[in-house]
């Protein structure tokens, strides 16, 4: 596994640097259209990159989990979450416990961001909460738990300001371009007009497509790793079953997550704009893999071992995903799978709603909201914060209970 990580960070490096060429190319057709000097032009590229890799460098990860809508939670806010989180955080050998955040969003799906594994963060929607047994949860966070021990959640975050800066440069140089009279540089008249116009004309073609590409080239970084995180999942876990069944959950939900854009889709465990049952997410734009494809290399797993996995991988995808050397360093040592977690039926009804309303009441409490429970007939209360009555009558059974 290790090789085949740095195989990816070789080959991620290799994309971050494509979009930094990018940048400079559009800094450079900026300062030849519009300020007569292209390495002008460069040198405000590379300080609005600067810039914005500090912003990032120092509260990159919280920006993004503010942008999300996500709320930190302590172990007594939601224990089941708290708890299948540090059981991944052992498993996987990380150092320190990650922070814990809850977004209020039905859709369900879940991401990893930081400055890398010592300050990192995991969020997940109260959808997921609500939908997933504690199998499934597991198998959702030793994906994201992967991605913080293999460091992909500093090359995301790097990536993700790249795509930014390119995006940012180029609206600004293209309205420059269509509002200021297609540019400010002046020709001489003779042969070289004609040059200078195609020269430009291509670099608005760059400026115009140039999102495009850093998208394409962040998609690229993005969807190899997915299936890295699936293949250390399944043996954190020891059961892949849990993840394959919580993608196939997430795959038959519709539900967009409302605070996700272009620069953090990618860091989510699955396309957080299209689900479908399908889960096919085929198309170039794509921000995943398949789910459909993700689910039948985990369930066609005979094992719980990066072995497992490479086969399992090869048997649906015809290629290999794991290295050669890896699997030689990790030797035949097999990993069996688990039995499933000692959960409630699917019958039981109250251990349903008892989960769901942990979630809901913690989304209350997090908006500030006071619960009270009725002291005659034990209705719950929700009392909004502008609330300052000293007392509060039951809708239900009209006793009145003191605050």
């Amino acid at each position: 596994m290790w090789e085949q990580i740095r195989d990816n960070r070789i080959r991620s490096a290799v994309l971050v640097a494509g979009m930094g060429i990018l940048l400079l190319l559009i800094g450079f057709f900026i300062g030849y259209a519009f300020l007569d000097d292209p390495l002008i032009g460069m040198i405000i590229a590379i300080i609005v990159w600067v810039i914005m890799n500090l912003v990032a460098l120092l509260q990159g990860d919280n920006i993004i989990l503010g942008i999300s809508g996500a709320k930190k939670i302590g172990p007594d806010d939601h224990p089941r979450l708290y708890n299948v989180v540090e059981e991944m955080k052992i498993a996987s050998g990380l150092e320190k416990m990650p922070d814990i955040y809850i977004i209020d969003d039905p859709a369900l799906n879940a991401f990893a961001t930081g400055r890398g594994p010592d300050h990192a963060a995991i969020a997940v929607t109260s959808g997921l909460l609500n939908k997933l047994n504690r199998d499934e949860l597991q198998g959702v966070v030793g994906h994201e738990i992967s991605h913080i021990k293999n460091r992909d959640i500093e090359l995301m975050l790097l990536a993700s300001i790249l795509l930014g800066s390119i995006v940012m440069l180029a609206w600004y140089a293209t309205r420059i371009g269509i509002f200021g009279g297609a540019g400010g540089r002046r020709t001489s008249g003779r042969g070289a007009g004609a040059a200078e116009i195609i020269i430009v004309v291509l670099g608005l073609l760059l400026l115009i497509l140039s999102p495009a590409m850093a998208q394409l080239i962040y998609l690229a970084i993005s969807r190899r790793r997915e299936y890295l995180a699936d293949a250390s999942s399944a043996l954190y876990t020891r059961y892949p079953e849990g993840l394959a069944s919580a993608l196939e959950k997430l795959a038959s939900n519709n539900t967009k997550v409302r605070t996700a854009n272009k620069a953090t889709a990618p860091m989510y465990i699955s396309n957080p704009y299209y689900m479908g049952a399908a889960g096919t997410g085929s198309d170039l734009f794509s921000t995943h893999p398949p789910l459909a494809e993700r689910i039948r290399i985990l369930r066609a797993m005979g094992g719980a071992s990066y072995k497992d996995y490479e086969t399992s991988y090869r048997s649906v995808k015809n290629e290999s995903i794991i290295g050669k050397v890896t699997l030689e360093q990790i030797g035949n040592e097999a990993v069996a799978i688990r039995q499933p977690s000692a959960e409630p039926p699917p019958s039981d009804i109250l251990q349903k709603v008892s989960a769901v309303r942990e979630t809901s009441d913690l989304m209350w409490r997090m908006s500030s909201y006071r619960l009270l429970t009725c002291g005659n007939c034990g209705a719950g209360m929700k009392l909004p914060p502008a609330y300052k009555e000293k007392s509060v009558r039951c809708p239900h059974c009209g006793f009145i209970n003191r605050i």
